[in-house]
């Protein structure tokens, strides 16, 4: 969708830009890298999503008359800034790491250079893109794997926080791994498929459920999935099911698609209707489970036997109920001085995490050769390369834990989305990028995939960044 969201920013962007300009630091270019400090729900990793939405952004940055007038009369603002926003030209660069790629605390996910003020003034954007989307998609693959290769399909519009919300989050979770998702504006913008068949009101509109299973199953015989349980599952609901099944579908040589459960014990009933199915003939009868599920729900009712061939997710998929916020910043890393040198740049805190680290960086993944799996990720300087024989890495903050890898290849995680204000980069068509997140997750050892206590990836620094980071934290000592 290309909207002109120029003016969803913060307020202090355009008090700081002002000031900026006022300063005659208009043209100072600096580096601001986004990154986050912690995975949803205590997770190994996450996953990054939202880089189509900030190319279309970026695409879109510019200020319209009624902008400026709006801005002109808060009375604050300068003429001559208010006439560079009239002729704002978006000219940075920008790297980022691509979508459906597993990420972590702590390494940038995007890096801007350019002019300050530029680079100020779409903060707001790109952590609401980011954060949102990688939320999601994070959510739908935790998800996703605890189906164990069940379908899982994105549910959820209704309960989402706005439209957008709901059909980017559904993009999202087609990302992080989904098969499709009920909001059918995410189909038309972006080809997730749409998926749905019945709700409860179209069995209670009929005389009876028996009435409402045939009409569905005459209007829609090669895909026929009834919903069961809007008055009793297994003395009502699959009973008229497997009848309209005999009487109808089957006479004219159909097959029925599934029954879809959505309340009650799911793990009791799908055990009960499995068996009763069978009995009937119908082997070939999928069971879709819904009602207000989970990673933990789905993984539970699993372990315990229930006998469900797909999930339909809703509410606590599309606003990642169990932690809903991403927590993604957007923080100076460097500036340029007149000679084009790079001056470091950090913030410092007793928080020991909010900590940043400074400079121009990049981020290299290590896999190892013999299994393919990821080591470690290191951020490095952008200046540095990844590429010898061995390489030794240790933890950032207790830097006698030390290992020395080799045998392995890496490759490092930023690329460039835009050069001088052009976009450089294309994204890849979504099914493409499902195929590589799930490609990379499974690239990550299973400790790493745990729910509950996961093994820590470690995401290093290289040597030349760590020591340039400690040096600027002595130097700052008070």
């Amino acid at each position: 969708m290309d909207i002109n969201l120029t003016m969803l920013t913060d307020f202090y962007e355009f008090t700081m830009s002002n000031g900026f300009f006022q300063e005659g630091m208009k043209d100072k270019i600096a580096y601001f890298d986004v990154f986050f400090r912690e995975n949803p729900d205590n997770g190994g990793f996450s996953i990054m999503a939202g880089v189509e939405q900030i190319i279309s952004y970026l695409n879109n940055l510019h200020f319209t008359n009624d902008d400026i007038d709006f801005l002109d009369k808060k009375r604050i603002f300068s003429k001559e800034f208010l006439n560079y926003l009239r002729d704002f030209k978006f000219t940075c660069d920008v790297w980022a790491i691509p979508e459906g790629t597993p990420i972590f605390p702590g390494e940038p996910l995007v890096t801007v250079r350019g002019p300050v003020i530029q680079a100020q003034m779409i903060e707001t954007m790109l952590l609401l893109i980011i954060n949102h989307q990688s939320l999601i998609a994070t959510k739908a693959n935790r998800i996703v794997r605890a189906a164990d290769g069940r379908p899982v399909m994105e549910f959820g519009s209704r309960r989402a926080q706005g439209a957008e919300a709901a059909i980017l989050g559904a993009r999202a979770a087609y990302i992080g791994g989904c098969i499709g998702t009920a909001c059918a504006a995410t189909d038309v913008l972006y080809k997730v498929p749409a998926l749905g068949t019945m709700a409860h009101s179209w069995v209670q509109m009929f005389d009876s459920e028996y009435d409402a299973f045939l009409a569905y199953a005459k209007n829609y015989p090669d895909n026929c999935t009834l919903l069961i349980d809007t008055y009793n599952v297994l003395k009502s609901g699959l009973p008229n099911a497997i009848k309209v099944f005999k009487d109808y579908l089957v006479p004219n040589g159909y097959r029925p698609k599934g029954v879809r459960i959505d309340s009650g014990d799911i793990t009791y009933l799908s055990k009960k209707c499995r068996k009763i199915l069978d009995e009937a003939g119908f082997h070939d009868c999928g069971i879709v489970a819904s009602n207000s599920l989970d990673e933990y729900i789905i993984r539970d009712t699993l372990l315990q036997g229930a006998q469900i061939d797909s999930f339909g997710v809703g509410e606590r998929l599309i606003t990642s109920k169990s932690s809903p916020v991403f927590g993604g910043v957007y923080k100076l890393a460097a500036v340029e001085d007149k000679d084009g040198k790079i001056i470091p740049k950090i913030k410092i805190s007793e928080n020991v995490t909010k900590i940043t680290t400074p400079g121009f960086k990049q981020v290299y993944r290590l896999y190892s050769s013999e299994t393919s799996k990821a080591i470690a990720d290191v951020i490095t300087l952008n200046d540095e390369v990844i590429d010898s024989d061995s390489y030794e890495l240790f933890d950032p903050e207790h830097t006698w834990k030390r290992k020395t890898v080799t045998n392995f290849y890496s490759r490092p995680l930023l690329k460039q989305i835009f050069k001088n204000g052009k976009q450089v980069y294309k994204v890849p068509e979504l099914s493409v990028l499902r195929e590589y997140c799930s490609m990379e997750v499974n690239g990550l050892w299973d400790e790493v995939k745990r729910f509950e206590n996961p093994h820590t990836y470690y995401v290093d620094m290289s040597q030349k960044l760590w020591d340039l980071k400690y040096n600027l934290l002595e130097k700052c000592k008070y």
